[in-house]
């Protein structure tokens, strides 16, 4: 983990009010609150309340603003949300990389975790859908997936609608007969989950690790072709010579940005933001606990900050001492 340790006072002989001057100096406004976004999913509340704790313990007061996926970006480029801890590479809007490129975003750095999304079951629908893992063993049963509403097509329940359609752009990239249909909540996509897993009925679904339900309900990916930048531009390259997204997810990165008077106006909270890291062993554990125990998060997050304080004391102790 990198951390920048500020140098200490020379001196003993400074006065109690230039040390508080000082301390005053790196940390800003500290009268007014630090507003975090919080998105559509559990894990993303997890990881923005741990922030937001690290934040308190320095000293600063802490705004949580509910905010969509695809439209905080404008918000924090308008500095009416300061930083977003969370963002997933795979279905960042356009928007994003324009506010970033004008200099009205600022990229701060990756979180940490080890991620991937993809098309998956779980598992007891291979014995539905013979041939799986491999794609191609789609084609030939997507009339087990089939319901009122799809058929003649099989269904894909897909990601809600705000976080984009990447189970819709697979689908038509390769020439699949499924029909995707958005997920009203990332609750409705573990309501699937659970239903399937109980009735041992069809079930395919876009979905992302890390999360509790992947050994909850023993979910498992497609193997589908790997996804090279040329996938995305080129509809010669892949299995399907007519259309781009005949892939699998490129490689997630998971990052974090914030509003550009972050920094100048709370330097020691842009430090602390920065440098701030989290496991998937860490995070996983604490969305099943909300999720499945049906705890707060903020109860959730405060057990783990008491009990981790190596792994995220430091990171404040460095941007305020």
């Amino acid at each position: 983990m990198k951390t920048y340790l500020k140098t200490g006072l020379s001196t003993v002989a400074m006065t109690s009010a230039l040390v508080v001057g000082a301390q005053a100096a790196e940390m800003g406004a500290t009268g007014e609150p630090i507003k975090l976004a919080i998105n559509e999913w559990t894990g993303q509340h997890v990881t923005t309340h741990v922030a937001g704790e690290m934040l308190k313990a320095a000293g600063y007061e802490v705004e949580y603003v509910t905010a969509g996926m695809m439209n905080q970006f404008q918000a924090i480029a308008d500095g009416d949300i300061h930083a977003t801890l969370e963002i997933w590479s795979s279905n960042v809007s356009d928007q994003y990389g324009v506010l970033k490129d004008a200099g009205q975003l600022e990229e701060l750095s990756d979180l940490g975790l080890n991620a991937r999304e993809g098309i998956a079951y779980p598992a007891h629908v291979e014995d539905l859908c013979p041939g799986l893992p491999a794609w191609e063993a789609l084609k030939d049963c997507a009339m087990n997936f089939a319901t009122a509403e799809t058929i003649p097509m099989g269904r894909l329940v897909d990601y809600p609608a705000d976080w984009g359609t990447p189970g819709a752009d697979r689908m038509t990239g390769l020439a699949l007969p499924f029909k995707a249909v958005p997920a009203g909540s990332e609750g409705a996509l573990i309501a699937e989950l659970r239903a399937s897993t109980e009735k041992k009925s069809p079930l395919l679904v876009t979905f992302w690790q890390p999360h509790w339900a992947m050994a909850a309900y023993d979910v498992k990916f497609i193997d589908l072709p790997v996804g090279e930048e040329a996938c995305f531009t080129d509809p010669s390259w892949g299995p399907n010579p007519n259309a781009i997204n005949d892939c699998d997810f490129s490689p997630s990165r998971i990052f974090k940005a914030g509003w550009p008077g972050l920094k100048e106006n709370w330097p020691a909270a842009h430090e602390i933001l920065v440098n701030y890291q989290l496991a998937v062993e860490d995070q996983q554990p604490m969305m099943g606990a909300v999720d499945v125990d049906g705890r707060s998060v903020e109860d959730v997050v405060e057990d783990w900050m008491g009990a981790n304080e190596d792994k995220w004391k430091p990171v404040v102790d460095a941007a305020i001492k």
